[in-house]
């Protein structure tokens, strides 16, 4: 089931890059951020509540809110920089560079959550890499 939400994930992940390019015509990338990030919220908060999981909220840990809202304010970096580059730049380019997260992340779970770096992860990276580098020169 996990492959099917990644697939999924990947689809609309796509569909957000054209939309935002087109959307962002005219419009500050900080603005263009802010609306997306509100409508983000919103979806998020509708679906905790008509699945009930806004329960759950009281029973979170400290750590757990640290790194959350670490993860939040990393997100809101992340997008604020997506959306200025979407605004400056193709789409063609600028997809394929953020993409880069994914050898970025391998390396991070390596090192910090000691997961399993296998020659097939290696070489994942190297053509991820590679992939990156001719698409966007």
């Amino acid at each position: 089931m996990w492959f099917l939400f990644a697939v999924l994930s990947a689809v609309f992940a796509a569909v957000t890059s054209i939309f935002a390019k087109i959307g962002i015509d005219g419009v500050n990338s900080h603005l263009a951020t802010a609306i997306r990030t509100v409508v983000v919220v919103i979806m998020a908060w509708l679906i905790v509540f008509i699945t009930g999981a806004q329960h759950g909220m009281f029973d979170i840990s400290r750590k757990s809110w640290l790194f959350l809202i670490l993860s939040g304010l990393a997100t809101g970096v992340s997008w604020l920089c997506y959306y200025r580059a979407l605004q400056i730049g193709e789409v063609s380019k600028v997809v394929p560079i953020d993409k880069l997260s994914v050898i970025i992340t391998l390396v991070l779970s390596f090192v910090l959550l000691h997961e399993r770096f296998t020659p097939k992860s290696f070489v994942g990276c190297l053509l991820i890499g590679a992939g990156t580098l001719v698409m966007a020169i």
